[in-house]
């Protein structure tokens, strides 16, 4: 899930999939002091292999992804067995596996968004039952091949208006060498946006930004981007976040509002965050990131989390709360109007933060690859 490679394959994968964090650096249009941070501490509840994503599901449990094809749930009584298992139909090489998953509003259907073992990404839908999958209900709802094995993206979720909306990282490799970031005739390096219950496999939402050009590929919501590792919408003002993962030198955080009409140009790889890559000039209608860090012994993969929702920890309220895969530090943006007004560190370090996980009750959850699953709770 990450944009490079290191001695261990899942260092490697996630280290580049998710984007990397600086905690003290500040852009500089980022006020130098925030406000106080909130206290708060990371209280164990699980352990799973290799967590890797999760998602509300129904009766006030949590559904964790294991990288290895394993899904379970998470509740009062601790993490279930496996409800689903698709291992035999993936593969942990690079920065593949089983990488996302998420629910309807009704939680009707189960989605899962994995690579299968010729690395192709994949969603499927299955039905649900009583909070049951039902596996006899299964279907492909899309498919896109993947050049090389790493910057799949995967990360999926369905908006506050209904559609699911899918990432896809450019490809691969390094530097983008296919162009597919800034090229409309490709799903990768983008935000998608379709209805899966309009049509089989999928319909295409009419208000899409682009369903009136024939040289781009519909189902684009935004683009531009290099590996949106995780992306989330705010519960309260339903407004976008995307962590993308940055090359080598900048990770970067971008957001869109709730009345956004789609078509947002993050830059990559013209751009990586505010910052011209390898002589690239900014596109005409470049939307830059709301905040963005670099490298300088701070992280190398930015983890993107959610907006606070909750009620255990009133001073975290609206503030987005994200990590870095390398570094472990959980942080959050004070922001107003799309501005980000304050970065604070909170203080507590989830180890390597793949993913977090946002409960129906609006708590926020921390998933370590290396098997911690914890909850934000107030200090």
């Amino acid at each position: 899930m990450k944009v490079r490679t290191r001695s261990s394959a899942i260092i490697g994968t996630l280290c580049c999939l998710v984007a990397s964090l600086a905690l003290t650096t500040a852009s500089a249009d980022e006020p130098a002091a925030p406000r106080q941070a909130a206290k708060v501490t990371l209280k164990k509840v699980a352990t799973a292999q290799s967590p890797i994503a999760g998602t509300a599901g129904p009766g006030g449990t949590v559904w964790i992804a294991e990288r290895a094809g394993t899904v379970r749930v998470l509740d009062g009584a601790g993490l279930g067995r496996p409800v689903l298992d698709i291992s035999g139909e993936t593969t942990t090489d690079g920065e593949r596996g089983l990488l996302g998953i998420a629910f309807d509003k009704e939680f009707a259907h189960f989605y899962i968004s994995f690579t299968n073992r010729q690395g192709t990404s994949t969603v499927d839908e299955f039905a649900v039952r009583d909070g049951s999958i039902r596996p006899e209900t299964r279907r492909t709802v899309l498919t896109q091949t993947q050049p090389y094995a790493n910057h799949n993206g995967g990360d999926i979720k369905f908006g506050p208006d209904g559609y699911l909306y899918i990432a896809f990282g450019d490809g691969g490799s390094a530097g983008d060498p296919h162009g597919n970031g800034q090229k409309l005739d490709t799903l990768l390096g983008k935000l998608l946006r379709i209805d899966p219950s309009g049509a089989k496999p999928y319909a295409i939402p009419p208000d899409n930004p682009f369903v009136n050009d024939p040289n781009a590929k519909h189902e684009i919501w935004a683009y531009g981007l290099r590996n949106p590792w995780r992306f989330s919408f705010d519960a309260g003002t339903r407004d976008l976040l995307i962590g993308d993962v940055g090359q080598s030198a900048w990770e970067e955080i971008d957001w869109a509002p709730a009345n956004s009409k789609g078509g947002e140009n993050y830059g990559w790889s013209q751009m990586e965050g505010k910052h011209p890559f390898q002589g690239g000039t900014a596109p005409a209608n470049h939307v830059p990131p709301i905040h963005e860090y670099d490298r300088t012994g701070r992280g190398c993969s930015v983890t993107g989390g959610y907006v606070y929702r909750g009620k255990a920890i009133p001073d975290l309220k609206g503030q987005y709360v994200f990590s870095d895969y390398c570094d472990g530090a959980v942080r959050a943006l004070q922001m107003k109007n799309g501005k980000v007004t304050g970065v604070s560190d909170l203080g507590v370090n989830g180890g390597r933060v793949v993913s977090f996980a946002q409960g129906g009750d609006g708590e926020l959850y921390v998933l370590d690859t290396r098997g911690s699953i914890s909850r934000i709770d107030p200090a």
